[in-house]
């Protein structure tokens, strides 16, 4: 079966898709690996991951189409100069509504993490939410920092945990509900804002 993923914005030296949510970004056991479907579909010899998203993550994800753009990629995320807005739902009452999650981050059970008290290198994110109609809550979320998992265990410290994201307990659905809604850099001096809706997952629906 051929897989077409979604260009939302195309430049000579990158372009990013909307991943849908149940690709890894890694080969896994699967035949082809995400950046091979891409390079398929461009008809290009290769494409550069330059981040990642979780194989439950759906939403906007760079790749880079040369060596150079990988490499400048590289830096801005190291500087922190890409601006990544996610939506997420859960069905928990948060511990609060909004403000500021931070924490370093360790290595729990089952492949997943758990976030910490001590803040030496720690995780930072933003976030905001909103009843959408009970006991159903969207939240916006800002990171500050890239970590692994990062906005998971955030969502799950505030006791909200992602809907449909069984590896942190959260409310069994027909998807996880985190979503890579936008993303906002400069590149070579211009501003490139890029939104992308969610394409799958009976929930997004109740978001107007």
């Amino acid at each position: 079966m051929t897989v077409t993923l979604p260009i939302c914005y195309q430049h000579p030296d990158f372009i990013i898709i909307n991943k849908p949510e149940g690709l890894s970004v890694h080969k896994d056991d699967a035949e082809r690996g995400l950046t091979d479907i891409v390079a398929r579909q461009l008809n290009v010899e290769q494409v550069w991951l330059v981040h990642r998203l979780d194989k439950i993550t759906s939403g906007l994800l760079i790749l880079a189409l040369n060596k150079e753009a990988a490499a400048r990629f590289y830096h801005l995320f190291e500087q922190h100069k890409i601006w990544k807005t996610y939506w997420a739902l859960s069905d928990k009452k948060p511990k609060k509504k909004q403000g500021r999650i931070v924490g370093d981050m360790e290595k729990s059970r089952n492949g997943a993490w758990k976030l910490c008290y001590s803040k030496e290198n720690p995780a930072i994110t933003q976030f905001t939410s909103h009843s959408l109609e009970p006991p159903l809550r969207h939240f916006i979320l800002q990171p500050k920092t890239g970590k692994t998992h990062q906005l998971r265990v955030a969502m799950k410290s505030l006791g909200s945990p992602i809907l449909g994201d069984k590896l942190y307990a959260g409310t069994a659905a027909d998807r996880g509900y985190l979503h890579a809604y936008q993303l906002e850099f400069e590149y070579e001096n211009e501003l490139i804002c890029v939104q992308a809706m969610p394409t799958s997952g009976h929930f997004w629906q109740k978001i107007s």
